[in-house]
């Protein structure tokens, strides 16, 4: 199926393009593996023609007699990255469990590979607070690479929970071998130093940042 081709290709998965169509998480994966339903709605299709830049007949649509054959213009490759609901606080903490994605961000597929990452291993999260000030403030939305985890841990920005509660921190080795600090870039909020690394759950490393202007 060229749906099927074309979401592999683009590293896409099934229920962010259910979601991309207002649909029901399931719907593109019970299209593909079920036949359900047997074809896609026009508007649906309409919206992953223009997403995957592709004709609409490619994915089903027809043809009046007599159309000329549609030259589909090369777009650049674009991947759908989720946004969590959650918020990692740079403030006092945050106790928020629900990791539910609250969207989509579209990125292009050349530049994630330039910031070394996979795309099925990152995600968006808002920060909330102003502890990281001036590096990141209230609203700032992060981008987190899961793969940069306990095991590649080093000087950074980092999104990590300590006693359960999920914050974006600076992470800096040391000073005692074996051990790292968690600090404030804001010097009116506090820092932890020498914290044992079993102690800490490390969700990613923060590679990017971007910001509404006011």
């Amino acid at each position: 199926m060229v749906l099927e081709r074309l979401i592999a290709e683009r590293g896409d998965s099934y229920s962010d393009l259910s979601r991309l169509l207002n649909r029901n998480p399931a719907y593109i994966q019970q299209f593909i593996k079920r036949g359900t339903p047997r074809k896609l709605d026009e508007e649906d299709r309409r919206i992953l023609a223009r997403y995957f830049g592709v004709a609409e007949e490619m994915l089903g649509g027809s043809v009046p007699r007599g159309t000329p054959p549609v030259r589909v213009r090369s777009l650049p490759s674009v991947v759908s990255v989720p946004r969590l609901s959650l918020g990692a606080s740079a403030g006092p903490g945050s106790l928020d469990e629900d990791e539910r994605a609250a969207g989509l961000m579209a990125f292009d597929a050349n530049w994630l590979r330039h910031l070394d990452v996979r795309p099925q291993k990152i995600s968006i999260i808002r920060v909330d607070g102003e502890s990281m000030a001036p590096t990141l403030s209230d609203g700032d939305e992060i981008m987190v690479n899961h793969d940069d985890d306990a095991g590649r841990l080093r000087d950074g920005v980092y999104v990590l929970r300590l006693d359960g509660v999920l914050m974006v921190k600076r992470v800096a080795m040391g000073p005692r071998r074996g051990f790292f600090s968690v600090l404030s870039d804001n010097p009116h909020y506090p820092d932890w130093i020498d914290i044992d690394p079993a102690l800490v759950v490390i969700v990613g490393r923060v590679v990017w940042t971007g910001r509404r202007l006011v």
